[in-house]
């Protein structure tokens, strides 16, 4: 019996340096607008107005981890497309004033009208980084909108990061 009350007392013990020691998470937003620059589509041939396509594109960003602040991000994806939605996944690589990087496994799935996004939800997670931001872990969700000008949407998008080891 004392030997159980003992074990059950180590296993507590170390559950709560283990707790203690891990790093805290942080909350924050990201925030932007992107345009495609570079779009490739094949029609899928089923039915009219569906297609498999490939973009990338630029985005602003509103963004800032441990006082790094995005200037502005890109992104590569890849959809499948009918006349009414979009689901698709990608990358989304930000680059901050300090040079580091942080770069985004996405996935999302929008609505739309006459090609333009209407509206869409979607789940994020960092996939690596450079500089500060090596072993950046990171997720959260995201929502889309239309853009201010043809051509665009808008992203909101909220979730929790955790600094890894930065590179010296």
């Amino acid at each position: 019996m004392k030997l159980m009350i003992t074990t059950i007392l180590c296993s507590c013990a170390f559950l709560g340096f283990s707790v203690a020691g891990a790093s805290a998470q942080t909350s924050y937003t990201l925030s932007g607008t992107c345009k495609v620059s570079v779009q490739k589509s094949i029609p899928a041939g089923d039915q009219p107005g569906h297609a498999f396509v490939i973009q990338a594109g630029k985005c602003t960003d509103k963004e800032s981890i441990a006082g790094a602040t995005a200037t502005g991000g890109q992104y590569a994806e890849h959809s499948d497309v009918t006349a009414s939605s979009s689901n698709g996944a990608g990358i989304f690589t930000v680059t901050y004033n300090t040079g580091d990087k942080t770069f985004y496994r996405y996935s999302l799935s929008v609505s739309t009208k006459n090609g333009a996004v209407q509206s869409g939800t979607g789940t994020f997670m960092a996939v690596g980084g450079t500089g500060k931001m090596k072993g950046v872990a990171a997720k959260g969700t995201c929502t889309f909108g239309p853009g201010p000008t043809s051509g665009t949407n808008t992203f909101m998008c909220a979730g929790q990061y955790t600094l890894g080891a930065a590179s010296p």
